[in-house]
């Protein structure tokens, strides 16, 4: 009985040792507490927003509970999944001069070390990005319901969220504070990769 032999022109793929790192950069989640308080205290301060008059009819009640959610959100979400999901951070330090530095830090990837994992990455990114425009979206509503008592909590969602997301997309484009400069690296990057595939 002959075997088959493989046609010298077929292409075979050979990823010497990438095995573990594509097995682990393709594993669900890999920091499963973080991932949940990630989604956590946004999701549930967006619910109680919208379902804090059937839950109760005390104003300053819900504001506080919504209020200390969205706190604890851009605490955990700055400070620690940040950090554990992405591998991002960014901070604000004051020099000696008294002079207040801004710094955007983010993970150097070496061949050592494993990228953080697919699944986690697109959570946070997701998370971060869908929630600032649902409180956007409850700013519209609430102008146009004139519920203006509302009106300061809605602000405050967008704001801390809002500033979370501004650090991360700094400390993902390297820190520069330029929008313009951002955006045209960002453009650039794109092209590039588009043109190279």
């Amino acid at each position: 009985m002959k075997q088959a032999l493989v046609d010298d022109t077929e292409d075979v793929s050979l990823d010497f040792g990438n095995e573990e790192e594509l097995a682990f950069r393709k594993a669900k989640i890999r920091h499963p507490l973080a991932t949940f308080f990630h989604l956590f205290f946004r999701v549930s301060a967006i619910v109680i927003y919208v379902c804090c008059d059937w839950f109760s009819k005390s104003f300053v009640g819900c504001f506080v509970t919504v209020l200390l959610l969205l706190s604890f959100d851009f605490w955990s979400v700055k400070n620690v999944t940040g950090r554990l999901m992405v591998g991002l951070r960014w901070w604000n330090q004051i020099d000696e001069d008294g002079k207040s530095h801004w710094i955007f830090e983010a993970r150097k990837v070496s061949p050592n070390r494993i990228a953080a994992p697919e699944a986690e990455a697109r959570i946070f990114w997701l998370g971060l990005i869908i929630c600032p425009m649902i409180w956007t979206v409850f700013l519209f509503s609430t102008l146009f319901s004139l519920k203006l008592k509302w009106l300061a909590l809605v602000i405050a969602g967008i704001s801390l969220q809002a500033a979370n997301l501004y650090g991360y997309i700094l400390c993902k484009m390297g820190g520069e504070s330029d929008i313009s400069k951002v955006t045209a690296n960002f453009l650039s990057q794109t092209v590039f990769q588009t043109v190279s595939c």
